[in-house]
């Protein structure tokens, strides 16, 4: 067990949160969530003892072990993968190295000796005899493949260093597991594995995470930073965000009687303990949530803000028709080739790809910023599309450097100062902000100016490319919600599961030789076997030159 004890923390008079009390108990995993600059990393570093505390005590409860995921991807670069894996259970790898080095000493004494076969028998009670098995399998359940297994670190692409540093995390089966921002750089294939794992963890997990697919497949509790303070809630990210959206709305509708509010709670906490077969951990949730004190539940002061994108005019028959699209990178490599479809009325696709280069290049023809080098791209008459690129510098390089009223201002028909203020404050941009220069805006602020100028365009066709992408847990659920609302076409590619899931209806994945199209939920598209049997063909071919 984890127990903190009047921890408090601030930054001159700034108080991030203080004389917090909490445990973290064995068998539970715990997602910290709160609004930007709330204070999660730096929670997790005073837990992990990499940063001190201004007030209070962290205690681990003595001979319980505890592991970190590392955030230096450079830490290991000389080592082994194999070995920077078992490096992760520190105690193990400490009585390997002593007692190997006495076994390489020629001059060794007799008590060496000795020293060295105790060491031998406490590092086989810790499983050090299937170390190198172990920390294998961990990292080709992770897709690190074999023949990278005996290789040094520097040797490593990004994302697989990001992976064999998570499988150095998880080796050994720590007794606390801290994971900051564990999907980064993962795949679709990876996060679900990574999810079901820690699904079936038996020991205690604290993770920081702005993925809300994985905070709901593998959370038991919310560790939430509001009101300077920090608080565990019984339930995963959803039963968080809409019980305290429904206590918010209870608070502001202060004419309801206290028994119908009661009710209303009861209410939607049995409804969603009904639906806790989803997730692994169902039945120590539906436990929990039946035993909740709903009491317990606040409203947050987080805000969220409002997107929402409504169609100028509704779209005919004819929406868009791609025939035999290809494009070849900078460097001669196809991207893509023989991708035809046609989408129809209501219809929104998920665009995947084991390229994320190939999905960039194809969503920049799409959305007329690029030519292919083949094919034809046909739009309905009645499309008017609006496209926001994976890279969207260019729109805030402009050499006047405007300010947010007159940057905003060039995208909407509705020139009046008051407008703009109005709906750059609905997009949380208030007071002074909106007199900030586009160039120095944070990569979330500029996402949240992108979608701005979207919704200004009223279209009946969204093109996303990572919409996601530098955005808090609050604005990236105020997307969600809008295109799940949305009522014109879509085309999204996402790094966020929730996203691909919910706001989609269709799949479409590019490869080098042709398309995958199928009428399915992305999480049918990645369980499907027959899928899996189409992307082995079309691998296999030949690419055309």
């Amino acid at each position: 067990m984890l127990s903190v004890n009047g921890l408090g923390l601030q930054y001159g008079k700034r108080i991030l949160f203080d004389d917090v009390d909490l445990k973290f108990t064995k068998g539970n995993c715990y997602g910290v969530i709160g609004a930007n600059g709330a204070g999660k990393s730096t929670f997790l570093k005073i837990l992990s003892g990499e940063l001190d505390a201004m007030r209070g005590s962290v205690s681990l409860e003595p001979g319980n072990r505890m592991a970190v995921l590392k955030q230096n991807h450079f830490e290991f670069e000389e080592e082994e993968v194999l070995n920077t894996v078992i490096m992760g259970h520190k105690k193990m790898w400490s009585l390997r190295v002593e007692k190997d080095a006495i076994y390489m000493d020629p001059e060794a004494t007799e008590a060496d000796g000795l020293r060295a076969a105790d060491m031998e028998n406490e590092y086989g009670e810790m499983g050090g005899w299937t170390a190198e098995s172990d920390a294998a399998e961990l990292l080709s359940n992770l897709g690190v493949k074999e023949d990278l297994h005996y290789k040094r670190m520097k040797e490593l692409n990004g994302a697989e260093k990001v992976k064999v540093l998570l499988a150095q995390a998880l080796f050994g089966t720590p007794d606390i597991l801290l994971l900051d921002e564990p999907t980064n750089d993962l795949d679709a294939q990876t996060i679900t594995w990574l999810a079901d794992f820690l699904a079936d963890f038996k020991n205690t997990v604290i993770v920081v995470s702005h993925d809300r697919y994985f905070l709901d497949m593998v959370c038991t509790h919310v560790t939430d930073i509001d009101f300077g303070k920090i608080r565990n809630y019984t339930g995963n990210y959803t039963f968080w965000y809409e019980s305290s959206q429904l206590m918010a709305a209870q608070v502001a509708n202060k004419n309801k009687k206290v028994e119908q509010k009661r009710k209303e709670m009861l209410e939607f906490i049995q409804r969603f303990s009904a639906n806790a077969s989803k997730s692994k951990q169902a039945t120590s949730r539906k436990k929990a949530l039946d035993k909740l004190n709903i009491e317990e539940i606040k409203p947050s002061t987080r805000k969220y803000p409002f997107i929402h994108f409504k169609p100028e005019r509704d779209p005919g028959d004819q929406i868009l028709r791609v025939d035999n699209l290809s494009k070849k990178g900078t460097d001669g490599e196809v991207l893509f080739s023989n991708i035809s479809f046609t989408m129809n009325a209501d219809e929104k696709i998920a665009l995947v790809s084991q390229n994320p280069t190939a999905i960039s290049a194809f969503l920049d023809i799409i959305g007329g910023k690029h030519q292919p080098d083949s094919g034809i791209i046909e739009w309905g008459q009645t499309i008017t599309y609006e496209y926001m690129p994976n890279e969207h510098e260019e729109f805030f390089s402009d050499e006047h450097d405007l300010d947010l009223i007159n940057w905003l201002r060039q995208y909407s028909t509705d020139k009046d100062e008051q407008f703009i203020r109005g709906f750059l404050g609905r997009m949380l941009f208030s007071g002074d902000e909106v007199h900030k220069k586009s160039s120095v805006l944070s990569g979330g602020e500029k996402v949240r100016c992108m979608l701005s100028k979207m919704m200004l365009q009223n279209p009946n066709f969204l093109i996303l490319d990572e919409p996601t992408n530098h955005l808090d847990l609050e604005s990236i659920t105020a997307l969600d919600n809008s295109l799940q609302e949305f009522k014109g076409n879509l085309i999204v590619s996402s790094h966020d599961h929730h996203i691909m899931q919910s706001a989609a209806n269709r799949v479409i994945e590019i490869t080098p030789t042709g398309v995958i199209d199928s009428l399915m939920s992305y999480d049918e598209f990645l369980a499907s076997d027959r899928i899996d049997e189409q992307r082995k063909v079309l691998y296999s071919k030949k690419v055309s030159a």
